[in-house]
């Protein structure tokens, strides 16, 4: 009788310790300066070998400073290093952090005036003193405005049998890092969802307000219609933490840029949380920091989740899902014939905007945020899955399901928790006898859509309720 309670402050303690673990870490590096978003060419990322000796305490004394017990500094050694291949290459540091999983101190460098940067890589390559370095990479969200706002609500819940698989698993107590833009943690339909929250793009000031890309994520991986007024997400017990690594392009827009350095940072902000699972619904190119620092969360248990950008982009064998063992998904929409990547629906999804408000998006992103919150569902209650097992069991869930688009391939959450709960059945609404969604065009009100009865059934929507909706530009 007393196990549950138990369970309970367990599950507090480890969101508790999530929160901590961001919150401790003393070393917070300056954001790069607005030319380093602007002009990325003029910038490289470099890494020299830390190892800082171990902090001699006296009796009494109070741990502080880069010293602090704990708290991973930079060594003399780095420092001094550092400062000679500033002189040595003219190079002028922006920004710098140790990064304590590969044992390293990372600095932002801008090229001088006039210096070719493959010339100045080349000859830093060649370099016994640094341990690596790479172009400060821009990468971008996958997402964009829906082209379907009309179409009935929360269709992609249906479609990949998430309320089947609710009476199974919610996604209880599994933790998420997002690495995206911020998230509107005071989103009514996110109330008690985000355990932290860390923005490295700003500093620790800043409230998300504004962060539309992320938002739209965290809805659909973990929105809560508590109220019975809100929307629901794929894993609505799931626990997430909001890791701000990229900036919107323009005010309130879904398109958004992250760099190396600010998502390496974040990288280890997940590493340090303990997430389970690591969201990246974004694209750029190879990046071989950020795939060391993953290849290291693998190795933790960390399941990684990337989206794959559509063909239109010319990024091809785009991070993150360059790296083996991250779950590559694409929208089922977009789907190239006879891709090994994860298949989810990506066109017209329902979800969350800042302000509390509702709109459509459309893109990969999406479609990674669903698959995340699938794999959520298959990790709760303490289960612990290699990533290998986990992307077998997605791609024989697989079903057919008809859209706007067509006949298309998606994961199918239900199958997929039946598979890891050995249950010989998942009672699944027969997908060729679903309704498609309605195209642009339709009659219904732009400021509400009213649901139809079965789907307030399936998601427990108060009767009569209607969603207001803000729409986005197309």
């Amino acid at each position: 009788m007393r196990a549950a309670p138990l369970r309970v402050l367990a599950l507090a303690a480890l969101g508790l310790m999530a929160g901590c673990a961001l919150r401790q870490n003393a070393l917070r590096p300056p954001p790069l300066p607005e030319q380093a978003r602007l002009d990325p060419g003029r910038f490289l990322v470099i890494t020299v070998r830390n190892e800082p000796a171990p902090a001699v305490m006296t009796p009494g004394s109070t741990p502080r400073g880069y010293g602090a017990a704990g708290v991973y500094g930079v060594s003399t050694r780095a420092r001094a290093v550092t400062h000679s291949l500033e002189r040595a290459y003219r190079l002028r540091p922006v920004s710098a952090w140790p990064i304590e999983s590969l044992r390293v101190n990372c600095i932002v460098m801008r090229l001088p005036e006039g210096t070719a940067r493959s010339t100045l890589m080349a000859r830093l390559a060649r370099d016994s003193r640094i341990e690596s370095v790479e172009p400060l990479n821009q990468f971008t969200t996958e997402a964009g405005a829906g082209r379907s706002p009309y179409g009935p609500l929360q269709l992609n819940l249906t479609e990949l049998d998430v309320p089947q698989a609710h009476r199974l698993s919610e996604g209880a107590a599994v933790r998420i890092a997002i690495i995206d833009t911020g998230i509107d943690y005071r989103h009514p339909d996110l109330h008690g969802r985000i355990v932290a929250r860390r923005d490295f793009v700003d500093g620790d000031g800043g409230d998300f307000a504004a962060d539309r890309h992320g938002t739209e994520v965290a809805g659909v991986i973990a929105a809560t219609a508590g109220d019975g007024l809100g929307l629901l997400g794929v894993a609505p017990k799931s626990r997430l933490i909001a890791l701000k690594a990229c900036w919107p392009l323009r005010q309130d827009a879904a398109q958004a840029a992250c760099d190396s350095f600010t998502l390496a940072q974040a990288l280890q902000a997940a590493i340090t949380a303990r997430a389970d699972i690591v969201n990246l619904s974004l694209a750029g190119p190879p990046d071989p920091l950020l795939e060391r620092l993953i290849r290291y969360g693998m190795r933790r248990g960390i399941i990684y989740v990337g989206a794959v950008p559509p063909v239109r982009d010319g990024l091809h064998d785009a991070f993150p899902v360059d790296i083996p063992g991250v779950l590559a998904v694409q929208s089922a929409e977009d789907g190239r014939t006879g891709s090994a990547d994860l298949l989810a629906p990506g066109h017209g999804i329902l979800t969350l905007v800042p302000g509390g408000h509702y709109d459509f998006a459309s893109g990969s992103s999406l479609a990674t945020a669903e698959v995340t919150g699938i794999v959520a569902l298959l990790l709760a209650d303490g289960r612990r899955l290699p990533g290998p097992r986990v992307e077998r069991i997605l791609a024989r869930s697989s079903r057919r399901l008809t859209t706007p688009a067509g006949v298309v391939t998606s994961v199918n959450a239900c199958a997929a928790v039946a598979d890891v709960l050995a249950h010989a059945n998942c009672l699944s609404t027969d997908a060729a006898s679903r309704p498609p969604r309605e195209q642009p065009g339709s009659t219904r009100s732009k400021e509400s859509v009213q649901l139809h009865e079965d789907q307030q059934r399936a998601l427990a929507w108060n009767r009569g309720g209607p969603i207001v909706v803000a729409h986005a530009d197309p």
